[in-house]
């Protein structure tokens, strides 16, 4: 794979391999300096941080993922501590991959700081399974939340058809796929629009839960709050899976901290500013469900803001799926729009097929990385259970995650004199780490196929990496294949982008 990224096989100056990040041009650009050398501006300060990573994690995470952790945790009272819990645990990994993003100045996050601690084959199985189940996964959980919203309406009195929810989630995906493909410009005013709407509706949902709450119309989910709580510890850990899954999006502003004003002071402020407003959010939300739901209710909804809507707004019950599949909707985009970056960064490192780093000249899109997630993500809907997914995905998330932050630990053992700009107490990510391995091996005992399966696609990158990546001496045929590869996939751009200049 590394010689073939490193080609340009342009048959039209419309599209180009990108293969130094200096090279990639946007608005958003520096040449000023001595070398002359295009670099990002410095123009986030902190409100502007704060915003990102409170955007980011407020998705479709909090309208789904109360179900999921009633579900597991058996108990009002074990549901709140697990959210509450899961704030906490997310301020903490984020205060260590503060530190992460300070002291290793490159692309990819988690696949940097791994590859700086433990090596090439480690970040590539990273590269790995983001490629094949963390990003696409993500992506299908998102689009399937805003079909059940959106049909839910249809379908009060029934279950929603699957095929239906899958149609619609695939449409959701192709649509969206075809916006980012098309103009930066358009991603991110359906961003900026739909980002809006998933304020209101918590707002709406606070607000009306504390009056129900005060004024004593349902207090039966409070009057034994904790009856019914698990004590079984895989249990225990999907409902964190499924309240982490809500927080995801933590480690957000690692991806542009070149870009943040006095990073070094902004970074952890920002951090101790949104994740704790995040985190008092998503436990008034969950008390607000509660104010208006039993939780025999909320377990039988497949749309909790829905069925919440319905029991408190009357006529105006339509209001809610709205909103919430418009947040939604906008997620499923910021979604697309961050992991093609992240092929485009691994297929620019060498670590994945050269065609993969081909971008626009003209629009600035990487097309192929763009088209290729979205392949993948259609996949990922052959299923539409949606906690089954996010615990597949959890598992492997959370073990590389957890591979992060031991690097961490690793690397202020074997680099003491690395300069760390923010170094965080070592109790913090030795606390990560246990939670980590917590996580990772309890579910091995409730649910071992769909961990047993995770596992399985990383072993399968061990092969694939050997072949595509260790390789060096492969046949002139498997370059020849992939510059032909190359081609096809500029001219079928080159083809669409004909016809909608016609059009």
């Amino acid at each position: 794979m590394s010689k073939s990224a490193g080609k340009s096989l342009c048959v039209d100056p419309y599209f180009k391999i990108m293969k130094d990040s200096a090279e990639i041009k946007t608005v958003n650009m520096d040449s000023s300096g001595d070398s002359g050398q295009i670099k990002l501006k410095k123009e986030i300060g902190l409100t502007s941080a704060v915003a990102i990573i409170v955007g980011v994690i407020v998705g479709s995470g909090i309208f789904i993922s109360p179900k999921g952790v009633l579900q597991e945790a058996g108990s009002v009272g074990l549901s709140l501590s697990v959210w509450s819990m899961c704030g906490v645990i997310s301020l903490v990994g984020a205060l260590c991959y503060a530190e992460l993003g300070t002291c290793i100045l490159k692309s990819g996050a988690d696949y940097a700081y791994i590859g700086e601690a433990f090596g090439h084959l480690p970040a590539f199985l990273y590269l790995w399974v983001a490629l094949v189940i963390i990003m696409p996964t993500g992506n299908a959980i998102t689009a399937l939340t805003f079909a059940k919203y959106v049909l839910q309406p249809i379908f009060p009195d029934c279950d929603i058809p699957s095929e239906a929810t899958r149609l619609l989630a695939a449409l959701c995906i192709t649509v969206l796929t075809f916006v980012n493909c098309m103009n930066v410009k358009w991603a991110t005013r359906v961003q900026d629009i739909f980002t809006v709407t998933k304020i209101i509706a918590l707002i709406m949902i606070i607000i009306t839960g504390f009056v129900k709450f005060f004024t004593n119309e349902q207090v039966e989910s409070f009057e034994e709050p904790w009856d019914g709580s698990t004590t079984n510890v895989g249990q225990i850990a999907f409902s964190f899976y499924s309240g982490l899954f809500s927080y995801a999006g933590w480690n957000y502003l690692n991806f542009v901290t070149e870009e943040l004003k006095e990073p070094y002071k902004n970074l952890p402020r920002a951090i101790w500013i949104s994740i704790p407003l995040v985190t008092i959010i998503y436990v008034l939300a969950n008390i607000a469900y509660f104010s208006v739901l039993t939780p025999f209710d909320m377990l039988q909804s497949d749309a909790v803001a829905v069925t919440f809507a319905d029991r408190t707004y009357g006529v105006m019950s339509w209001i809610m799926p709205v909103f919430v599949a418009c947040s939604t909707f906008g997620s499923v985009n910021g979604a697309i729009f961050t992991s093609a970056r992240l092929y485009f960064v691994g297929a620019r490192q060498g670590h994945l097929p050269g065609c993969l780093a081909l971008i626009s000249t003209k629009n600035f899109t990487p097309l192929p990385a763009l088209l290729f997630g979205c392949v993948l993500t259609l996949v990922m809907l052959s299923s539409d259970d949606i906690f089954a997914l996010i615990n597949y995905a959890s598992f492997v998330e959370s073990s590389f995650i957890g591979l992060s932050i031991a690097g961490m630990l690793y690397l202020r053992y074997s680099r003491p004199d690395m300069e760390r700009p923010i170094k965080v107490f070592i109790g913090f990510p030795i606390f990560f780490m246990l939670i980590c391995v917590f996580l990772i091996i309890t579910p091995l005992t409730n649910s071992p196929m769909e961990c047993l399966m995770g596992i399985l696609v990383v072993s399968i990158g061990i092969p694939v990496y050997i072949i595509g990546v260790m390789w060096e001496s492969k046949p002139r045929i498997f370059y020849d294949f992939m510059d032909r590869i190359t081609i096809l996939i500029q001219k079928a751009c080159l083809a669409v982008k004909e016809e909608l200049k016609e059009d």
